[in-house]
């Protein structure tokens, strides 16, 4: 079995990882909700991740990607302990990229990211904002490497992890790391459920 690599995203890996993020949320409930025209969602998205990372994640040295023989195959974006939040200023440099990338939909987007942020924790946490496979590799343990990379480091910290699942049927596969559900997010206008989930460190 060849080895798959973990390491911090540099800021020249941005657009590859925007595109694979890209692929796997393609047929995410939430993301359908929030664009539910195809071709408009395949083309927004790699933009909308693309402008997260870039002013928001990066700063913050918690993004990670797996890939095997130079090929980027999963990412992962995490706001370490205090910094989930995003700044007024990182949300002034993003709202370009979301606008263009969502225009009259971006309402739905910011009504699902105000719902998030209400329901969002306080007590400090890593937050797994993003992960995601590329459709091409998925199953072939990269997600797992990215998730065991940074829950080892929670656990030699003591600290406790939180994500938010968009299908329900990862439910079990986050609760294999030690995530368990703490309730249920609706969306507004019939949107999609969405699933909080905590883990405290081993």
């Amino acid at each position: 079995m060849m080895t798959i690599d973990v390491a911090p995203a540099r800021r020249a890996e941005v657009k590859s990882l925007a595109r694979v993020l890209g692929r796997a949320f393609y047929d995410d409930p939430l993301m359908t909700w929030m664009m539910p025209d195809d071709a408009r969602r395949a083309r927004a998205l790699p933009r909308i991740f693309a402008a997260m990372t870039r002013h928001h994640f990066l700063a913050g040295d918690a993004t990670e990607v797996a890939g095997r023989d130079g090929g980027l195959g999963a990412a992962a974006l995490w706001d370490p302990p205090g910094r989930w939040r995003q700044t007024p200023r990182e949300e002034l440099r993003m709202m370009p990229a979301f606008l263009l990338a969502m225009g009259r939909q971006v309402g739905r987007g910011q009504a699902m990211a105000d719902l998030m942020k209400k329901n969002h924790p306080e007590e400090p946490h890593w937050y797994l904002a993003v992960i995601g496979s590329d459709p091409t590799v998925r199953g072939a343990g990269f997600g797992q490497a990215l998730m065991r990379s940074r829950l080892d480091r929670c656990d030699a910290e003591g600290a406790p992890a939180y994500l938010e699942s968009t299908k329900e049927s990862n439910i079990g596969y986050y609760m294999r790391f030690g995530f368990e559900v703490t309730g249920e997010i609706r969306m507004p206008d019939d949107g999609p459920p969405i699933w909080p989930m905590w883990r405290a460190p081993r």
